[in-house]
């Protein structure tokens, strides 16, 4: 029993241990666990693989099918052949055949293009794929930190607080300050506790949201490596999205639609297929009877049978040459003309979208980097404006309203400076998707 217990202990510290296991995470190792883990990416994976099957059963449309055959037959009964009998009980007959086409309209070389076009469209559905898991992550990453940040700024503001409430608790016990004072500095610790527990409640969310995208237990506290933010306007940024998978994948649907037409148009055309066979059959039997004279001046009936096998070739070939069907063939074109109209007018359509979006994603990071170095101005002056107004505090000669402010105003520098860093790098992420340069 105690050893059962003693066993009993250890699994539960063992996960115990698993629970609060820690991972120290930089961007990049985000990234890679973020594509090793999403289900988007795999489903991308096997679409590709799928489409480089569908391309390889388009191939053999080029090649002949052989087919064997065998037959097997026991009919009853015999049959009646001008006096004798067709004997077919146990007749057989094997045979192989062999059709290549010839010319099929145009359709073999069109869908053989389709499924090379479903290969390529499939590669960039992987790419996107991979640009937004890799999106994703960025996204959680730097939020996980920001709010991280935020919780340590708070608890520096709550020892402030502590520390001024312990000198005006003082001050009143010598009749230095007013109890007035002392619960204004305890509404305002009040105030940050509850601030500290919203922050603390979205850091414990962003971390199980940055857990479900690397594919890790949610009971993973993770560590970023990436806590010093610095912000340099590096990016040699272009408005050129030519490598855009999404532009990408419209202009092969266009090209898709060209192909469709022609696999359409080989209906109405003629179709010439050349057909060899051998086929051998055996066993099949004719019975009947040979008069005979006899010496003695009778005639005898002499029973005989005959049994047939034979092996015969075939070739042929055979063109088929649609004459009329009402018109059927050329609305099917039509239809599908429209088909890739509509797709070059998306074509058109998104282009202007996808040229907004660049202008729009560039415009971010460069009013994101305006407002960094603004935040981090403001900032430096918080600092100093704490940093004169305690001094004068206590040398009474600040308020403790002036000191209130000096420190909200610093609490405040301080978190427009953590969302200014990392909503940068958001932005900086955004914009390399936004030019198909994101991997």
């Amino acid at each position: 029993m105690k050893k059962l217990m003693f066993l009993i202990s250890v699994v539960c510290i063992s996960f115990s241990v698993a629970a609060q296991e820690s991972l120290t995470l930089s961007l990049q190792q985000c990234r890679e666990m973020a594509l090793s883990a999403s289900e988007d990416l795999q489903k991308a994976s096997n679409a590709s693989q799928q489409a480089e099957l569908t391309k390889k059963i388009a191939n053999t449309a080029y090649l002949p099918n052989i087919e064997g055959s065998a037959t097997g037959a026991y009919i009853l009964p015999d049959q009646d052949m001008m006096g004798m009998d067709l004997v077919m009980r146990g007749v057989y007959m094997a045979g192989i055949s062999l059709m290549q086409p010839l010319y099929a309209g145009g359709k073999i070389m069109a869908g053989h293009n389709l499924a090379k076009i479903g290969v390529e469209v499939a590669a960039e559905q992987q790419r996107l794929a991979q640009m937004q898991t890799v999106a994703d992550a960025d996204n959680a990453y730097w939020s996980y930190i920001a709010v991280l940040k935020k919780v340590e700024m708070m608890q520096s503001y709550m020892a402030q607080m502590d520390t001024l409430y312990r000198q005006t608790a003082t001050a009143v016990r010598i009749g230095m300050a007013t109890e007035n004072d002392k619960l204004r500095v305890e509404s305002h610790r009040s105030n940050i506790r509850y601030n500290m527990q919203r922050v603390q409640s979205g850091a414990e969310l962003c971390r199980m949201a940055l857990c479900r995208i690397i594919g890790v237990s949610p009971d993973t506290e993770i560590v970023p490596a990436d806590m010093d933010i610095h912000v340099e306007q590096s990016l040699a940024m272009s408005n050129d999205f030519s490598r855009r998978p999404e532009l990408m994948l419209l202009q092969k649907q266009v090209e898709a639609g060209k192909f469709q037409e022609r696999l359409t148009r080989g209906d109405m055309l003629p179709t010439l297929g050349l057909s060899v066979g051998y086929l051998y059959y055996d066993n099949l039997k004719i019975k009947g009877t040979e008069p005979v004279p006899m010496p003695d001046g009778s005639v005898y009936n002499y029973p005989y049978t005959i049994r047939m096998g034979q092996g015969i070739a075939t070739a042929m070939l055979a063109l088929k040459v649609p004459i009329c069907h009402w018109g059927e063939g050329w609305r099917k074109v039509q239809k599908a003309q429209l088909d890739t109209k509509n797709a070059q007018l998306d074509l058109q359509k998104n282009t202007q979208l996808l040229n907004l979006e660049v202008q729009q994603a560039i415009r971010n990071v460069q009013d994101s980097y305006m407002l960094v170095s603004s935040a981090e101005t403001a900032k430096q002056q918080a600092e100093e404006n704490l940093r004169v107004t305690q001094r004068r505090y206590a040398s009474s000669v600040a308020t403790l309203t002036d000191l209130l402010d000096a420190q909200s105003q610093w609490q405040q520098a301080q978190s427009n400076l953590i969302e200014a860093q990392t909503q940068y790098k958001i932005y900086e992420t955004a914009y390399l998707k936004a030019v198909g340069a994101l991997m």
